[in-house]
């Protein structure tokens, strides 16, 4: 493909003219605090897109803490990854499964409580500068735990923490809360065609 010198010109100049929008627009963003990220949507990717951020915020020598509020112990390939990096990743799996294996609504609210302690305390672990809640809107959608008073909590986090919830089906409380919201839209899943969850991609 080949470029006429007109052409070329008339790409520089919008391409300045792009640069100075851009230059201004982030020049006019001063502010640096924790935010409060939502992952959510029917698509797949919420969480993936969660352990992506842990791997940033690795790379810059944070501390980062995870706490499952529906997975249980499973062996997956994130948290074997993350073991190699020691007590720079502070992992607790709480849950004991999706609501429709235990079928039991008091002993996953009682899972839910412990995962949320759990959570308050690497809240207030000054050392860690990224807390990753995954699958707490599974809980919130279900009323594992009081909605109200996790926003709260969510709410009163230290300046300098980020955390980041995923799960589909967010409480229109805890979006109206949040910093950065992220849908996953579902456009195609593989699981219609009948392939099942695969080890490197599932989990």
């Amino acid at each position: 493909m080949t470029i006429d010198d007109a052409e070329a010109a008339r790409h520089k100049a919008k391409m300045e003219k792009r640069k100075a929008v851009q230059d201004a627009e982030v020049a006019g963003k001063t502010l640096e605090k924790g935010l409060l990220i939502v992952n959510t949507g029917p698509g797949k990717g919420k969480s993936t897109a969660a352990f992506g951020l842990i791997l940033r915020a690795l790379g810059h020598g944070w501390r980062i803490g995870v706490v499952q509020f529906i997975k249980g112990a499973w062996s997956t390939g994130e948290r074997k990854a993350l073991d190699a990096f020691g007590d720079q990743v502070c992992w607790h799996s709480m849950g004991e499964g999706f609501t429709w294996e235990t079928q039991d609504k008091a002993r996953d609210i009682a899972a839910a409580t412990r995962a949320f302690e759990k959570a308050k305390e690497l809240m207030a672990d000054e050392s860690l500068r990224l807390l990753v809640l995954d699958e707490l809107n599974i809980a919130l959608r279900y009323d594992y735990l009081p909605l109200a008073e996790v926003v709260a909590v969510l709410q009163a986090r230290r300046p300098d923490l980020h955390i980041v919830v995923t799960g589909r089906n967010a409480k229109p409380e805890l979006i109206e809360a949040a910093d950065l919201v992220t849908e996953m839209t579902l456009v195609k899943h593989h699981f219609a065609s009948g392939v099942k969850a695969q080890e490197g991609i599932e989990f």
